[in-house]
């Protein structure tokens, strides 16, 4: 057994226990419905992109409730950084950062069901489908689904994780093992699979 096999296998198995806690509490959709109105301003606009550096806004209909809260509290404790989404979680307690990411998870409904569609055996992704699932739908409430979303949103994404900017141990870690040239294919691969939606108001 090599060393990243070793490294690989401590990660998800830290992963497993960390992320397998409880939710602070049950979201409320349609709390979370008046909540996340003003988050349709970017995320509801197909292909709408952040400033500087430029990549496309994150895909959320469809997202797993559990990995939102950990992006919203990640966002207004200062383990990620981004002035808009800074400043949007800060203005959420916990209460309201659950209702929001249960009513974004509630909207895609069976599109993102799991097993997904394509290339499962794709072999650059097959540490990633250990936590983000078959086809990169996550089997785990806390882990995003990476299938559907932007490739230039995963991709900054990965390299956010592997300097440092963005903060967490596992996808640090995880990050650090894919070779520079493979983020961008990694990015377009998940990208090119069926599973997340631009979200609009309804």
């Amino acid at each position: 057994m090599n060393m990243k096999t070793v490294v690989t296998a401590a990660i998800i198995l830290f992963a497993a226990i960390y992320f397998s806690r409880p939710a602070l509490a049950e979201g409320d959709l349609e709390a979370g419905r008046e909540l996340g109105y003003t988050c349709f301003g970017c995320h509801g606009i197909e292909g709408y992109r952040n400033a500087y550096p430029s990549y496309r806004v994150p895909k959320l209909g469809g997202q797993k409730a559990g990995y939102l809260v950990i992006a919203l509290q990640g966002y207004r404790d200062g383990t990620r950084s981004h002035p808009t989404m800074k400043a949007q979680a800060s203005s959420m307690n916990g209460q309201d950062i659950e209702d929001v990411a249960a009513y974004f998870a509630s909207i895609a409904g069976d599109t993102v069901a799991a097993g997904g569609a394509k290339n499962a055996a794709f072999a650059k992704a097959q540490t990633c489908v250990a936590c983000h699932g078959q086809n990169g739908i996550s089997v785990n409430a806390m882990w995003p689904t990476l299938a559907g979303q932007h490739a230039d949103y995963l991709e900054q994404a990965l390299h956010k994780y592997r300097d440092g900017t963005r903060k967490d141990l596992v996808m640090g870690a995880q990050a650090a093992l894919i070779a520079a040239e493979d983020v961008a294919v990694l990015a377009r691969y998940f990208s090119s699979l069926e599973g997340l939606e631009t979200t609009r108001p309804e």
